[in-house]
Parts: structure tokens; sequence; C-alpha cells
């Protein structure tokens, strides 16, 4: 329990890193409601032992059942958590597969231990997560102080109304009483010197509200610059990122907070001016020379401010992206719809229903007007909204969910040589809106990210490297259009964290440091480390063949991927370094380096001649993958041995895990298909390879007792494999009392047949 309580109380980037890791595995209601005994069983020995699964298996059971009966003697089971349902889910999914269940416990406790040690290691090294919180701390102060004095100032004005009505009731009333009175005129000048004295006070206390508007607008000053030049840039800067996969947080919750609470005290400033105005203003009120010029200062300080706040208020929450590619925003096709959501930070009762914003595209883009062969595109429909709290936690919003391009025909084209390919040619989407508020009038603008316009999904992948290049150079300048004209390159450190957020995305694992290894020896031939666009996207596209296993991962090997099992980039070099230390049987799963469009190969040794032999599997695409899945076709694949016998040489997963610990989970389960449809047996198709591995040499002196008793053993064993052929996994006995003779390792390419 003590785990997932920790786990619970993380930021909320590492939330999500959990929810990830239980998604489409298992239920993290369960997790939570049964967390004491989860985390007190031994999953990591159930996960070998079939009896200790079930055992697991039925405490979690009798746990539920427990906390059901305690619900209804409490009279709480409606309020409760349904605790049928989630015994009801175990049943179902784990019943008579206990083992499954124990495994894919022990790799979420491991994970959920990685993810607490990640956020403890932050903490020890005063991570910028921390620091963020302390400034988040330090910003709330500073805006609380604000608070407490626009409170003070409005008081202050709420004594000066007092006393300018008690002075205006005094000459007043006194000058009537002089009047009905003759006698009462010896008394004018102790009356006219009391007014003298209240009038003065009356000045002093103005200077006094006057100067605490002033310490609240010095206050303000710095806090309006770092909100909109500080912490909203980086917001932008982190959403950028998140565009192209970083797991960052992108909430603007905090922002909205600030930017509404300045507003308003900035708004209560500007009513309190106007009511020192209006009291100046007045007949017979008591003014002093120089309020009316320190007024209009004040005013104006106060109306520069809050200009600079609301100026920044409105941005793009949630950048232009298609329903078709939910992992790649800012991709867009002419024709399709896409939806973009913005969102006004002050966000005060009075300016509900206030702003209506449009947009427009390639606003005031000089390269609409001064490059010929730049695309020119436009709205199939105009449309405007109005900024509205229609939100669930009540933020002024409004999003656009029909929205789709349509390119401007007719236009002069340029020189091919000097034009950009489609996928290189950067837009952006301009949101314009028109705020008019107690007198100020003002033009707001919030614009996106610089999106890729395609015209065929064939540009997708093409398009989506231009997109994650573009924002990880353009962290400063996000308009910059022609970037591609001639474009920097990136660092592999930059670009081995981006395609490490793609994997993660994809995934839900990261690159790791050897994979990341593989991938730089591959891509970068730069004495500076630097990556070249024409390297990664243009000439040699190396993107291309990434792309193509990020889309066989994301159709076909989501899980394996995310469990680890998959190692994926390694050299056929590295992949015989590995195998030829490992007993017999061991093997790995590896990415094609040969095909663009992704595959996946598996190798494996053969220790029976003597020495290490390493082959590799002909590698399987994603048409194959579509037909059958990559587990059952390492449960089903074989090699045609002697007499036709077939035995299946996969027997560990790299370094030394059982195949059937590490698969038997994503095995089809046969025993539920022994019969088909109208009572029929089912065929199946099976892979097998002819054996690759020599024979083994014949010994010098043979020992007849021996041969003997390995002929005997080979028959019975010849009779087994034939009886049960490709049923079973039987050692091999072939070499096994000959005398090893040297050979030198090899590795290559294994052709495949189906049955």
């Amino acid at each position: 329990m003590a785990q997932w309580q920790d786990l619970l109380r993380l930021d909320a980037a590492l939330q999500a890193r959990v929810s990830q890791l239980y998604e489409g595995r298992f239920p993290r209601e369960i997790r939570h409601y049964l967390c004491v005994l989860i985390e007190s069983l031994d999953w990591d020995l159930a996960a070998g032992d079939e009896n200790a699964a079930s055992t697991c298996f039925h405490a979690l059971l009798e746990d539920l059942q427990e906390q059901w009966i305690r619900s209804v003697q409490e009279n709480i089971l409606l309020q409760g958590p349904d605790y049928t349902g989630m015994k009801d889910y175990l049943l179902k999914n784990f019943e008579y597969k206990p083992l499954n269940l124990a495994v894919i416990l022990s790799e979420c406790l491991k994970e959920e231990q990685k993810i607490k040690a990640s956020a403890s290691e932050a903490q020890a090294c005063g991570s910028p997560d921390i620091d963020q919180k302390w400034k988040w701390k330090d910003m709330d102060n500073k805006i609380n102080e604000l608070k407490r004095l626009i409170m003070e100032v409005k008081k202050e004005m709420k004594s000066l109304e007092i006393l300018n009505d008690n002075l205006d009731f005094i000459q007043k009333t006194w000058q009537n009483e002089v009047e009905q009175d003759i006698g009462l005129a010896h008394s004018h000048a102790v009356v006219e010197e009391e007014c003298c004295k209240r009038t003065n006070f009356i000045i002093q206390t103005k200077q006094v509200v006057l100067q605490e508007i002033v310490n609240i607008l010095n206050l303000a000053q710095p806090i309006v610059a770092t909100l909109t030049e500080v912490e909203l840039s980086e917001w932008r800067l982190r959403q950028q990122l998140a565009c192209i996969g970083s797991p960052v947080d992108t909430c603007l919750d905090h922002l909205q907070k600030w930017f509404t609470a300045v507003a308003e005290v900035l708004l209560g400033v500007r009513e309190q001016l106007q009511k020192l105005k209006e009291q100046n203003n007045t007949p017979d009120s008591t003014n002093a020379s120089n309020l009316p010029g320190l007024m209009a200062i004040i005013e104006n300080q106060t109306l520069s401010l809050f200009t600079q706040l609301l100026a920044n208020a409105l941005v793009v929450e949630k950048q232009p992206i298609m329903l078709s590619l939910p992992q790649r925003p800012l991709i867009l096709k002419t024709g399709v719809r896409f939806s973009v959501r913005v969102r006004f930070l002050a966000n005060l009762p009075e300016f509900k229903c206030l702003l209506k914003v449009k947009p427009v595209f390639d606003k005031d883009v000089e390269e609409v007007k001064t490059v010929k062969w730049f695309r020119h595109f436009d709205f199939n429909r105009d449309e405007c909204k109005v900024l509205d709290v229609d939100s669930p936690n009540g933020d002024l919003v409004t999003e656009f969910v029909h929205m789709s391009l349509k390119e401007i025909k007719g236009r002069t084209k340029g020189s091919i040589e000097g034009r950009l390919a489609v996928t290189e040619e950067l837009h952006i989407i301009t949101f314009v809106t028109e705020f008019r508020h107690v007198g100020l009038e003002l033009n707001i603008e919030a614009s996106t990210l610089p999106v890729v316009v395609i015209s065929a999904t064939t540009q997708v992948s093409s398009a989506w490297a231009s997109i994650m290049w573009n924002n990880m150079l353009s962290t400063g300048d996000s308009r910059n259009l022609q970037l591609f004209v001639d474009p920097p390159p990136l660092t592999w450190e930059q670009l081995s964290q981006v395609l490490s957020w793609q994997f993660l995305c994809t995934g839900k694992r990261e690159l790791d440091e050897n994979q990341l290894s593989v991938l730089r020896d591959k891509i970068v031939d730069d004495p500076d480390d630097l990556v070249h666009w024409s390297k990664f996207s243009k000439n040699e596209n190396a993107w291309l063949w990434i792309d193509g296993i990020l889309d066989l991962i994301k159709k076909h090997l989501v899980d394996l991927w995310r469990d680890g099992s998959i190692m994926g980039f390694i050299s056929r070099e590295r992949t015989a370094e590995l195998l030829k230390e490992k007993q017999t049987g061991t093997f790995l799963l590896r990415f094609s380096e040969s095909k663009t469009n992704g595959a996946i190969s598996f190798s494996w040794v053969d220790n029976s001649n003597g020495a290490p032999f390493v082959h590799s599997i002909d590698p399987y695409t994603k048409d194959e993958l579509e037909k059958t899945s990559l587990p059952d076709y390492i449960n089903t694949y074989s090699l045609r041995g002697r007499k036709s016998r077939h035995t299946n040489p996969l027997l560990y997963l790299y370094p030394d895990i059982p195949k059937d610990t590490a698969f038997g989970h994503y095995f089809t389960n046969t025993a539920e298909q022994m019969l088909g449809e109208h009572g029929y047996v089912p065929r199946k198709r099976r892979d097998f390879s002819d054996n690759p591995t020599p024979p083994p040499s014949p010994p010098r002196e043979p020992n007849t007792d021996m041969d003997m008793d390995v002929e005997t053993k080979l028959e019975y064993h010849e009779l087994i494999q034939e009886l049960f052929s490709g049923s079973f996994i039987f050692p091999e006995y072939y070499g096994s009392s000959y005398e090893k003779t040297a050979s030198t390792p090899t590795s290559f390419v294994d052709p495949r047949c189906s049955v």
C-alpha cells in the first residue's frame, strides 16, 4: 500500500506514466482497492509458478468478497466501488490463466518502483519540477499580496466616501442654519476651520490611497512581465515539445489562476481610480492641485499593464489535430476535418461571452505575398465562435471542431529549383478577437504552431519529420516559416530525445542507451555529432525506416515493446556476440535494417554442433503479422531436420527467460480452438525452416556401447517426434555424446516456408 500511496502523491506527468502502465493491461481500480494485498504477495515467484499464481489469484477474489460483505454490512454498497464488477473481470480474464495475471502484476510493480525511484532521484538532484513548484509558490505569494493590497485600497476608498459625505453634510446643514438664525453667524469661523481640517484630512487620505495604488502597480509590473514573458513562454515551449511526444505537463490551470487574479486586481485599480475621479469632479469637492496629474499618470500605468496582460491572455490550448492522426498534431490534409481549442486565461465573469474569435489562415505571412511558389489555403467555411464558460472546470474556451482547408488555385508558380517540398512548407493559423470593456478597446491575437498541409496520406511520414525538426529548432521564433530553405542541423542529443519520445508515445516505452547507440551509428556521420536534414529525411531518409518500425509497433507490437520483450535496434554483429555466450535455444527479437516499411526478425543460437551458430529468420512484415501475431509465430515456428522431424529452436528469450514465461500470456489459446465451426477441426498454417546448423563431426574412436545407447535414444526420440510433430519441444540428442570440434560461428538469414 505504501508504494501505491506514494505514486498517488506524484505530479501529473508521473501520474500519466502510471496510467499508461496499466492502460489496456489491468484496471487501475482493482490496483487501487486491492493495493494492500497486491503489494503483500510475491508476484515474481507467481510469474514462474502456476500453483503460486493460482494461490495469489484466489487471494484477490477472497479479498474482494470480504470488502463487498463489509460494504453491505456498513450500508455503503451504492456509494462504494463496484466490487462485483471487479471480481467478474478477474474471473473472466484470469480464472484459467492465473499465470498471465502474475506476469502482468509482477511487471507493473517493477515499473511502479522505477517511476517512484525516478521521482526520488529528481527530488534529490533538485530537479526542474521541484524548482518549478517553488517558483509557483513564490508567484502565489506575490499575487496573494496584490489581493491584500487592493482590499486595503477598497477599504480606504470606503472611508473616503464616508468622509466626503460627512463634510458635505456639515457644509450644507450649517449654511441652512445660518440662513435661518442670523445669531449663528459668529460661529461661522469655527465651522470653516473644522471644515478646512476635514478637507485636508480627505486630501491626505486620497494621497495615501494613490500611494497604495502605486505600490500595487509596482508589485504588479514584474508579475505581469513574468507571466507574459517567462511563464507563458515556458508553457508554449512545453506545449511545442508535447506536440512531438515529450511527456511534459501542459496544464494551464496555474497560468489561468494567475492571469485571472492579476486581471481582477488591475480591474479593481481602474474602478477605484474612476471613483477618485468622480469625487474630484463633484461640486465643492476637495481637490489638490497635483492630484489630477498624478491620477492620470497612475491611470496610464494601470492601462498599460492591463493591456499587456490581456494581449497575451488568448492562447491555443489544443493545437490543430486531425481525428485520424491523434498522436501527430500540426499535420493537416486538405478537405479533412480537424479541431483546435482556444482559451482566454483572464477568466473573469465580466468577460463571459464578450469575445468573438475568428480564425485566419496565414495572417500577415510575408511568404504569401513575396514567395511565388508558396501555396495559398483558406478555410472551407467561415466560422466565428464566442468564448464562453462551457467546460466542466468553468474555463473561458471555445473549440473549433469542423475546420477544414482548401487550396486556392491559380497562383503564379516559381521555379522548381527554389521550391520547397510540400511537406517542408510551413503555415500558421491565427485567431483574432476584439476586446471592448469599460472604455478599453484592444485587438488580441493568438497563433498556432507552424503546421504542414498535405494532400495525400503518403506524405504523413515526411510531414511529421518536418514538424519534429521545426519544433526542436524553433524554440525562440515559431514564425520562421522558411526554416527548410536552409534547415539548420540538430545535435544528436536533440534528435535522440525526440526519437525516444516517438517510441514512448507509440509503444509506451522509450529507447534505452543501447538502442540509441545503434541509431546513432546509423544516422550520425558528422564529427561534431550533428545530424543534417538531408541525412535524416531527404537523401538517405533514415526517418522513413524508423517511422516504418513505429507503425509496425503501433499496429502489431505495442504489448511486446512495452514489456521489454523486443530488443529492437541491434546489429547482426552485436546479436551474434550476445547469443554465442548463451545456451542453445536462446533468441532475441530485432528490427530489420533492410526493410524500410517495418519488419521484425528473431535470431537464435544453436550449440548442437559443438560451436555456437547464430541464425536469423527472414523478417516478418506487417502483412504477415496482420494474419498471425508474432508470439504465435514464435510458439509454432520449427526447424525441419532428419526424416522431416520438426522441432522449435526457440526456448529462452534473451538473456534466459523461458519462452512460455515471456510470451505465454500472448499465445492463442489452442484449447479454446480445438473445434472449429460445425464441429470441424480447424487447420493452421505454420512457419518452418530446414535446419541450417551443420551436422556434428563423426567421432574418431567410436565407443560401441555408447553408440548403441545413443542409437536407441535416437530411435525413441524420432518415434515420438513423428507422432507429435510440432506439438512439443524435445532436447536435441544429436551430438550429445560426441567429441566437440572447433568451428567458426556464423550468422545468416534463414528462409521460411509455411505448411
